[in-house]
């Protein structure tokens, strides 16, 4: 590993932003040290309104806690104007609509190859394959990324098969969210002028979405918002806080201005599709691009049930409590208590790893549940080769009723059956659609249900039914290729609008 002492000395003023920014959102301590002007009653009273996402309110108490609630107070203020903050209006100009390929610009959070994650996977499949049609395309992620990852040696630029990935890393990141978003602007004008894109494709959250916004305001260039979550219902589930909670309530009402807003919205799942044409976005400036899969997925032998090896069930995914991994691990061990040498492997890392790995141990699996941390993706693949049944075991709650995630379709493309909770956009993975069944359902939250559809995948001769259905279709309708097609078709349809022509 080759380490960049002067990177990091030059990202060491944006990193003590982000360190401040950790420090007031504490409990007290960072990386085990005490900080006792933090606990103060008033300062620790500010802090829990504004994690209950009672933001006006932890705005009061932290300009009522004195010197140290005054940095807080900017934070939470920043939060509040950066979630009120007014979309902006038409193009001041309209931009030439190319004649030849698109040159697509897209805005991310986080990206490749500092996160792995399905957000940062799915992002790479579609800039490859949008690279691979004869695009000029280029991803740049937000103000700060990937130093406030804590990577402080981090390169200004960095290529991943080909895509050029940009960085926006300012010397110093501001404190408050709604100055740091007009940095943000600041920053990628500067990538607009220099690359003169004909396509600006912001992907999840608004913040994105507005940074897309103002640069269509600027130059003219059409918007797509591709809406893969929806963050207020994320929130929810992992917090547990209140729909009535101010950070619920403006975060949906930013995310609607923004979907209302952008030339054109791309989301994952029908399901989302029904839920952002009901928030007033005209249903024909609504897309489905599913999540897919590249070649690679495609290209590798399938799963072969009838290999020798212990039954081994499994999933890949980021840890967090809506997962449901806790009812995977009730099943396998109601499994092995009912005498089925059954084994788990759990692949990826996340807030709810340690309590499901001490759940797994209060349960007697010892060495039959196996938990690996996070994972590349050729090390995924591997890891994938030794799971008879992929489970997806997510929790019926609103986002996971509306948000499909894309472990599954890469299990799928390798043959491996898939038995997932009873929800919509899961359905919409395992049934129907003109194929035959892809996988089992089951009722979320109920591991004896579970753990008997898992019972029935001991058959080898069903495992390969369902897998050889299951990468079929992958195969059929879900490679980044085709979606690449689909995001071809509408750019072009933006900028005949943009034309004023029509398709």
């Amino acid at each position: 590993m080759v380490h960049h002492p002067v990177r990091a000395l030059r990202n060491g003023p944006a990193a003590a932003t982000v360190a401040t920014r950790h420090l007031l959102r504490s409990t007290g301590h960072v990386t085990g040290v005490p900080q006792p002007w933090l606990r103060r009653p008033a300062y620790q009273d500010a802090l829990a309104a504004y994690r209950a996402g009672d933001l006006r309110r932890a705005l009061e108490l932290a300009r009522s806690a004195g010197a140290t609630g005054r940095l807080l107070a900017r934070l939470v203020a920043g939060e509040i104007a950066l979630l009120e903050e007014p979309a902006p209006g038409a193009p001041t100009r309209p931009a030439a609509a190319p004649d030849g390929p698109d040159r697509v610009l897209h805005l991310v959070t986080n990206a490749l190859p500092e996160t792995v994650a399905g957000y940062t996977v799915r992002t790479q499949g579609i800039a490859a394959a949008q690279l691979a049609a004869g695009h000029d395309v280029h991803v740049l992620s937000r103000l700060g990324f990937p130093v406030n990852r804590g990577r402080l040696e981090a390169a200004r630029t960095a290529t991943v098969d080909g895509v050029p990935y940009h960085r926006s890393v300012p010397l110093r990141l501001p404190l408050r969210a709604d100055v740091a978003l007009r940095s943000d602007v600041e920053h990628a004008s500067r990538l607009v002028r220099r690359l003169q894109p004909t396509v600006l494709h912001a992907h999840s959250n608004h913040v994105n979405a507005q940074v897309g916004l103002a640069l269509r305001h600027r130059f003219g260039i059409p918007l797509v918002y591709e809406v893969r979550g929806f963050l207020e219902e994320t929130w929810l589930s992992r917090t547990g806080g209140s729909p009535e909670s101010d950070f619920y309530r403006l975060t949906r009402q930013a995310e609607t201005r923004a979907m209302q807003a952008a030339d054109a919205v791309v989301t994952l799942s029908e399901s989302m599709r029904e839920a952002i044409i009901g928030r007033g976005v005209p249903a024909e400036r609504v897309h489905l691009v599913p999540n897919c899969v590249d070649s690679s997925w495609l290209d590798a032998p399938a799963v072969d049930p009838d290999l020798a090896g212990p039954f081994t069930v499994g999933l890949g995914s980021t840890l967090n409590a809506y997962e449901g991994v806790d009812v995977l691990i009730e099943a396998v061990a109601l499994l092995r208590e009912q005498d089925t040498d059954v084994r788990l492997v759990v692949l990826g890392s996340g807030p709810a790893a340690a309590d499901l790995a001490e759940l797994a141990r209060s349960r007697g699996l010892g060495d039959a549940a196996r938990f690996t941390g996070r994972v590349g993706r050729d090390e995924l693949m591997a890891a994938y080769r030794g799971l008879d049944v992929f489970c997806l075991p997510r929790r019926d709650l609103p986002v996971t009723r509306l948000v499909p995630p894309i472990k599954p379709v890469e299990a799928m493309a390798m043959g491996i059956p898939v038995v997932a909770s009873d929800l919509p956009p899961l359905r919409e993975l395992l049934v129907g659609g003109g194929a035959e069944d892809r996988g089992l359902l089951v009722r979320p939250d109920d591991p004896e249900a579970l753990a008997a559809a898992v019972s029935t995948l001991t058959d080898a001769a069903l495992r390969r039914r369902l897998g050889y259905a299951g990468r079929h279709w992958v195969r059929e309708t879900r490679s980044w290729a085709a979606a690449a097609t689909t995001y071809d078709a509408i750019y072009h349809e933006l900028h005949l609008a943009h034309r004023g022509e029509t398709a």
